[in-house]
């Protein structure tokens, strides 16, 4: 019985669906040139599974990279929910580093995906900008960001991310988004910067 399209997913589909991103993820990370079927393998699922799924490699790189990419926006409304406005949006800083140092390796698969004639288009970043306005607007709201900061002005502060050598990220990241962080705060709530 097929599916029909848009529908949610049955739970053992789903629970294979996401067996084979997590192993995507680890496989095209190590090398974007590893064969379909070795993913499918080690994500325990059969070949048809896999194409029903992912009829081609280009839609399963772009979907590892827009399923994490959503995972780190999604984290930013959680964050917000247990933290002040403007820890919210360091910690969050901190899961997008992380999430910006080990696609490093899928860059390459990515690349690969999206090149050529007709290739589909580079994924592209708006659950993140959508993610740094919520935690820019909270933070305004709350006093303690300065206002009128948007989500372009944040990802261009915090564009030395993607120089950072993967090898050593951590000191280097947090010493940038720590900088970037004191650029973003105002003074106390109230008062003048």
């Amino acid at each position: 019985m097929r599916q029909k399209k848009g529908a949610p997913l049955r739970s053992d589909a789903q629970r294979n669906r996401e067996r084979i991103l997590a192993v995507a993820l680890a496989e095209l990370t190590r090398s974007a040139d590893v064969p379909l079927s070795r993913i499918a393998r080690k994500a325990c699922v059969g070949q048809g599974t896999f194409y029903r799924h992912f009829p081609t490699r280009e839609a399963l790189v772009l979907e590892v990279y827009r399923h994490e990419l959503q995972q780190v926006a999604d984290s930013a409304a959680e964050l917000l929910a247990t933290r002040e406005p403007d820890r919210a949006l360091r910690e969050w800083m901190d899961r997008l580093a992380r999430f910006a140092m080990t696609k490093v390796g899928l860059a390459e698969a990515i690349r690969r995906a999206t090149s050529g004639p007709g290739s589909p288009d580079k994924p592209g970043h708006a659950p993140a900008a959508e993610a740094a306005e919520l935690l820019l607007r909270a933070g305004e709201k709350a006093g303690t960001i300065r206002p009128g900061v948007t989500a372009d002005d944040f990802f261009l502060a915090i564009a030395g991310l993607w120089q950072i050598d993967p090898q050593d990220w951590q000191p280097r990241a947090t010493r940038l988004l720590d900088l970037v962080m004191d650029g973003l705060r105002t003074g106390r709530p109230g008062t003048d910067q």
